[in-house]
């Protein structure tokens, strides 16, 4: 089925989701359907209550051939507020080499690879309220030899979204964001020998990849350049003293004055794979976000990736938002 956002999903029995749908009695008139899902084939699903919970309504069926558009919502009710301020404390921990501020648009330039460090994103209250102003976008991406992209997330993307679909710009992967409030530290094995350290040194660099290759020099570089908060660098070792499991971790303050613990670079060597490492790695970056203030935490993970998104959810996370990258054609 299309999405509200153009790109494709596999809605679960249990998933929130808004569906668009023609009225069958009214030919031409549509009308949105947001519940959760008691069946796939046909399509049927529970309104929500106003609270967004499951309600008691009767359950609605579609059949599929009045079905328009068909999108996977947070299984929470997040408001546009809370959207921003997970984007802006993200937006600190990968700043690029240069970033400015256009129109309520923070522009990004970094080593061309990584689209975080490497994109514009409706930051400011005021992006969703005017005009996207591409053209300084895209000529500020042509300064620095790149091709222009822009952050779409959900809601304060809306606008951005819409003018991407009209200029024909390409769009890349649904981003489940996900999200955790922070309190009790977890308890840790005694058996694992851990460190996080402000650096990574040449091991732990060689062991990172992005998205299953490994990065160019300068773009592993800016993992470690200095950003809007602090950094740290957890890592894993063998009996042997290998490093075999690695995460970066960041402490950066959302425009609200919570301080997120940002949790990424999640990699595991392959021979040390399905040992629980990942799930004690996170435990450990965790603890340390809380002895160092952190109040929230949040991650990105390909919608995909349903083995990290299960991964992250033992850790307490939940999805949050969605967001994608839209890039203009070469």
């Amino acid at each position: 089925m299309r999405t509200l956002l153009g790109t494709k999903t596999n809605p679960k029995i249990g998933d929130r989701i808004i569906v668009r749908r023609l009225l069958p009695d009214t030919p031409g008139h549509l009308t949105d359907v947001i519940g959760h899902v008691l069946s796939l084939e046909p399509l049927t699903v529970r309104p929500q209550s106003v609270g967004g919970f499951v309600s008691d309504a009767a359950a609605v069926t579609i059949p599929a051939e009045l079905i328009q558009a068909i999108k996977v919502l947070p299984p929470r009710r997040v408001r546009n507020s809370e959207i921003r301020a997970v984007e802006a404390a993200t937006a600190k921990a990968f700043p690029g080499i240069e970033h400015v501020w256009e129109n309520g648009w923070l522009l990004r330039a970094g080593d061309g690879i990584t689209e975080r460090s490497n994109s514009a994103a409706p930051l400011g209250s005021s992006a969703g309220l005017s005009p996207v102003p591409l053209e300084k976008i895209i000529a500020f991406y042509a300064r620095h030899d790149l091709p222009a992209r822009i952050l779409v997330p959900d809601r304060i993307g809306e606008s951005a979204l819409r003018l991407a679909r009209a200029e024909g710009w390409r769009f890349g992967p649904d981003i489940v964001i996900m999200t955790r409030t922070l309190s009790e530290p977890f308890e840790l094995p005694d058996s694992l020998h851990m460190e996080i350290t402000d650096q990574p040194d040449a091991e732990w660099l060689e062991l990172y990849h992005f998205r299953g290759k490994p990065l160019p020099a300068r773009a592993l570089e800016l993992l470690r350049t200095s950003i809007e908060g602090q950094m740290s660098f957890g890592r894993i070792f063998s009996p042997s003293g290998q490093t075999i499991a690695i995460t970066r971790g960041t402490l950066t303050e959302a425009p609200d004055g919570r301080q997120f613990l940002g949790y990424s670079a999640v990699e595991v060597a392959p021979a040390f794979r399905r040992q629980g490492l990942g799930t004690a790695l996170g435990k450990y970056m965790i603890n340390w976000g809380i002895s160092h203030g952190a109040t929230d935490a949040y991650l990105q993970v390909l919608a995909s990736n349903e083995a990290g998104i299960g991964l992250y959810e033992k850790l307490g996370f939940m999805e949050h938002h969605r967001h994608r990258y839209a890039s203009q054609p070469s």
